[in-house]
């Protein structure tokens, strides 16, 4: 496996590669982002994986000064895993000027749910990943369905932008307890670590409540907020949308349930389609 820093040395070691597979990442890997590293193995073709804490998706308030940088460790491990490249840019190398143009997804999409919560995140997003995607020219890229409105909005962009690049969305990797494993699950302690399961059960039971016919969804929605307040939870949604483009739903169509709540300091997302549950 190759660590490459700089653009002209990655577009140096990729050119004439054909169908290369790009898994980009924020670091402090755990099994979930080693799990997209198999599914874009599956696709074929080298895989070239990125190491890039985003400083345009960080609100000035939120974990960007803080957030783990275990460059060496996410090495071994991608290497273990069989990736092909990885490109770990500094701040200065992505970004050698004040980034002045940005990617403005649509409202629509972009401003309700996380969009809401975190001004300008989806804006930092699209900007970072249309630039990597210039840097790598993937023919494939994965993301985690994890992060449930970031995957659709990059479809959406990729699409709207004729990018040639395959979108494929990786499962959600989930401790055996059901917490869906995330990089911020390390701020938790102990306690709160127990704990920070009852949102996936939350979700699950908002999804079962579902397939058993239930169309109460505010009501659905509510009890759930309810349910993680009173349990010392700081919920910021727990909502039922349409799994096509995350609008509020009506009857007939395929769902999605996705939740953020804050446990203490740490802000956690999930997400479970009805029809998933067993």
């Amino acid at each position: 496996m190759r660590v490459i820093h700089t653009i002209a040395e990655l577009r140096q070691a990729l050119a004439g590669t054909a169908g290369t597979v790009f898994v980009p990442t924020m670091g402090n890997l755990h099994p979930g982002h080693l799990s997209l590293i198999e599914r874009a193995k599956e696709a074929g073709g080298p895989v070239v994986a990125s190491i890039f804490v985003n400083r345009l998706q960080f609100a000035p308030h939120e974990d960007f000064d803080t957030y783990p940088r275990t460059l060496e460790r996410d090495c071994e491990m991608l290497r273990a895993a069989g990736c092909n490249f990885v490109f770990a840019p500094n701040e200065a190398e992505l970004y050698p000027e004040p980034q002045a143009y940005k990617v403005q997804p649509p409202g629509a999409l972009a401003d309700i749910l996380e969009g809401h919560f975190r001004p300008g995140f989806f804006t930092g997003v699209c900007t970072v990943v249309l630039k990597l995607f210039n840097c790598v020219q993937p023919r494939v890229a994965v993301f985690g369905k994890k992060d449930y409105q970031q995957l659709m909005v990059i479809r959406q962009m990729v699409r709207q932008l004729a990018l040639p690049i395959e979108i494929v969305a990786g499962e959600t990797t989930r401790a055996d307890d059901g917490l869906a494993l995330s990089s911020r699950n390390a701020y938790l302690d102990e306690t709160q670590r127990a704990e920070a399961v009852t949102l996936s059960r939350e979700l699950r039971g908002v999804a079962e409540a579902l397939r058993s016919g239930r169309r109460d969804l505010a009501a659905l929605e509510d009890a759930a907020m309810r349910s993680l307040t009173a349990r010392g939870w700081s919920p910021d949604y727990v909502a039922i949308r349409r799994r096509s483009d995350l609008a509020a739903p009506s009857s007939g169509e395929a769902l999605v349930v996705v939740a953020a709540a804050k446990l203490g300091a740490t802000r956690l997302i999930d997400n479970l389609e009805p029809d998933a549950v067993r």
